[in-house]
């Protein structure tokens, strides 16, 4: 994915507005300033705060003002000829000579008011400009984003329960989670390498069913959380995803498979008695408990405080289903997990690392605590169309889910760490 970007825009440019942008300076106190000869000649000189370096030039010259001008002034080019040109009648002609000594600049006034004090807009001038510089600064800081303000009246959003909703989800989902090291613990005739085959075929299942993204990440939850508590053969391993999709099916859909088509998804390897059996079992082993909080849950609020399109959406989704296949990603609480996708898929989306302030403060993570996970799953990213276990990449490689599996991995981010 290419991002172009536009060269011909100024960097780091504040535009105040059109008319401030095109503004040339001394239009506007053109009207209001007269040209010093003819004050000069009504014998109405005025204050002006513009500096030149009277008392020198009366010392080198004596009191002939038009021999000191033509001394002072310095060689003219065409241009700053062209500009003094536009010039004199917004400014004093002694305005226009250059400056010798910084310690005898004076405001210009007349000989018995040399001792009156400076204006105060000479005086306030270093204050105002460091003023200017903080106010920059505040402009500049980016804001937290009220990611709920559209939803307040929508009922179904509701937005008066939302944080106390997962400020309740982080509490519970290490309920839902397993040891990472069960697969060595409990099973003997399992492997890491098996468990992904089978949530690899189970990723097809529910593309070819269309299911609702929750039934999956629910689907994976119940797999692991039961082998990690029941010994399990291998030749009864495909069995307990049909029948961990069929209950997840049955806590999530409107319209469930039926048993006959898992019999025929599975070929016939299994016949009713025996899904109906291991469907009593798993859910004694699990005490019934279906309501855990998965990924899913996390990766949607996430996603809404990224301010996401389609597109990130895509590519975050594409991203934590490749974690559901690796054993190694169980460690990482569900929340974790989402946080990683999103950051990751900003990385890949944009080219550049992305972790807003919003999304620091919805999720509970800063950017250096995904930074370690983050690689772990551009790893899988860039190795996603390879091997045996490619049914995420071709599932996310199609115009369903906008072509996301094609999208660049972030590499960067892992090169970093081998600098």
């Amino acid at each position: 994915m290419e991002i172009s970007v536009d060269n011909n825009k100024p960097a780091n440019r504040l535009v105040v507005g059109e008319k401030m942008a095109t503004r040339k300076f001394g239009v506007e106190i053109n009207n209001n300033r007269r040209a010093f000869g003819v004050i000069n000649q009504k014998g109405e000189a005025q204050i002006y705060p513009c500096v030149v370096n009277k008392r020198a030039l009366s010392q080198a010259n004596g009191n002939n003002e038009n021999n000191a001008v033509s001394q002072v002034h310095r060689p003219i080019t065409r241009k700053l000829a062209a500009q003094i040109a536009n010039k004199k009648q917004c400014f004093p002609e002694d305005v226009l000579k250059p400056k010798e000594s910084s310690e005898s600049f004076k405001v210009f006034q007349d000989d018995e008011d040399d001792d009156e004090h400076v204006p105060m807009a000479l005086e306030t001038t270093e204050p105002q400009k460091d003023h200017m510089e903080v106010e920059m600064e505040d402009i500049f800081e980016e804001p937290v984003v009220d990611i709920d303000i559209s939803d307040t009246k929508n009922p179904l959003a509701v937005v008066e329960y939302v944080d106390d909703l997962y400020a309740h989800y982080r509490k519970m989902e290490s309920y839902g989670m397993v040891s990472p090291n069960y697969m060595i613990t409990q099973q003997s005739d399992i492997n890491e390498r098996m468990r992904a085959i089978l949530i690899d075929w189970l990723i097809e299942v529910h593309h070819k069913f269309d299911l609702q993204h929750e039934t999956l990440f629910l689907t994976v939850n119940l797999i692991d959380r039961f082998l990690s508590k029941q010994n399990v053969v291998r030749k009864k391993l495909q069995l307990v995803g049909l029948v961990a999709m069929l209950l997840a099916c049955k806590y999530e859909e409107v319209s469930v498979p039926v048993v006959d088509d898992l019999i025929f998804i599975s070929d016939k390897a299994y016949s009713r008695s025996e899904i109906l059996e291991m469907e009593k079992l798993m859910l004694n082993t699990l005490e019934f408990n279906m309501s855990v909080p998965t990924p899913y849950v996390f990766l949607k609020r996430y996603l809404k405080a990224a301010q996401s399109d389609s597109k990130l959406e895509q590519i975050s989704s594409f991203l934590i289903e490749l974690c559901l296949l690796e054993y190694e990603m169980i460690k990482f609480t569900p929340s974790f997990l989402a946080a990683v996708a999103v950051y990751t898929a900003q990385c890949s989306l944009y080219g550049f690392k992305q972790w807003s302030k919003t999304c620091e403060l919805h999720t509970n993570y800063s950017e250096h605590q995904l930074l370690e996970c983050s690689r772990m799953v551009v790893g899988y990213h860039q190795k996603a169309g390879t091997g045996r276990l490619t049914g995420v990449y071709r599932k996310y490689n199609t115009s369903k889910f906008g072509y996301a599996a094609k999208c660049e991995a972030a590499k960067f981010i892992v090169e970093e760490s081998q600098q």
